[in-house]
């Protein structure tokens, strides 16, 4: 059985305006982005969207079925794996997305025949857009999921399988596109990267978290509960008082952060919070427990 949260209702339904508000803004900076710099020069992005768009130049329809359609079974992965929060951000996000997408496809572009100016604008805008989404717990597209999912399985790190991925989709856009384009790609492919580091403040896949608080058994129950992770309790010692201190460590990956963010401010506003990037995580118990 889950437990009850001290959150009031006013305050949740301002979280989920703004979250809501984020990702909407995000798609539709990532819309943008694809059909008014980068689609119509004939560079891609990385993960689905890079397929999607690939499919849409060589079956002829329209990017937002394909950006639909390929993203809906990595959202039944999601669910599983992070939580219905996620599935939901995500599934909000990749629907105004491809609405975004058919909208605009008519728009004339503003750089056309200038794919390096595409590249650079295309890729800013997108990664401002992916890193808005992120932010606020989503995500838009369905590689990260996969990465996550089979890092469990692999020697392979999520940024590994993640980097992988989108090389390959990126060098198969020379096939689709030609090669000046699959090289543009890969620029606004780096950019969009940089962009999204920039916008979410990091993009470690794993994050190590420490948290103090008086209500330190709450919180750590209701990171098991809701978020799926096991917690560690340690000693701690004020520094100016001398008073015994529980502090929790807990790792968690990037696209739970403004889960448990939210979580820690439901129990306890004023509670200490630490979030460090880690560059890798083996062994122990790091694999996600079962959530409802």
């Amino acid at each position: 059985m889950g437990k009850k949260f001290p959150v009031s209702r006013k305050n949740k339904l301002k979280k989920v305006l703004q979250r809501v508000s984020f990702i909407t803004l995000g798609a539709a900076l990532m819309a943008v982005a694809l059909e008014i710099f980068l689609v119509p020069n004939g560079v891609i992005d990385g993960g689905i969207t890079g397929i999607s768009i690939m499919f849409s130049k060589l079956f002829g329809l329209p990017l937002g079925i394909f950006l639909f359609l390929l993203n809906l079974p990595f959202l039944i992965l999601g669910y599983k794996q992070i939580g219905k929060t996620f599935a939901l951000s995500t599934l909000l996000g990749v629907v105004i997305m491809s609405i975004g997408t058919t909208l605009l496809h008519t728009v004339p572009a503003l750089t056309p025949g200038e794919p390096l100016l595409g590249a650079i604008f295309g890729g800013v805008i997108l990664g401002v857009g992916v890193g808005l989404v992120i932010r606020s717990g989503g995500s838009l597209d369905g590689t990260e999921i996969v990465a996550i999912i089979a890092s469990e399985k692999t020697p392979f790190s999520v940024g590994e399988i993640v980097l992988f991925v989108n090389v390959f989709i990126l060098g198969s856009a020379g096939f689709v596109f030609g090669w000046p384009n699959a090289l543009y790609s890969m620029i606004a492919y780096y950019i969009a990267m940089k962009m999204i580091d920039i916008t979410i403040e990091g993009l470690d896949q794993s994050k190590s978290v420490w948290i103090i608080s008086d209500k330190y058994r709450d919180i750590g129950d209701a990171l098991t509960d809701r978020l799926g992770r096991g917690v560690t309790y340690l000693e701690g010692e004020g520094g100016f008082t001398g008073e015994s201190k529980k502090v929790i460590f807990v790792v968690i990956t990037r696209l739970e952060e403004a889960k448990l963010k939210s979580i820690v401010e439901d129990w306890d506003p004023q509670a200490f919070v630490a979030i460090g990037n880690i560059h890798d995580v083996k062994g122990g118990r790091f694999k996600k427990k079962g959530i409802h």
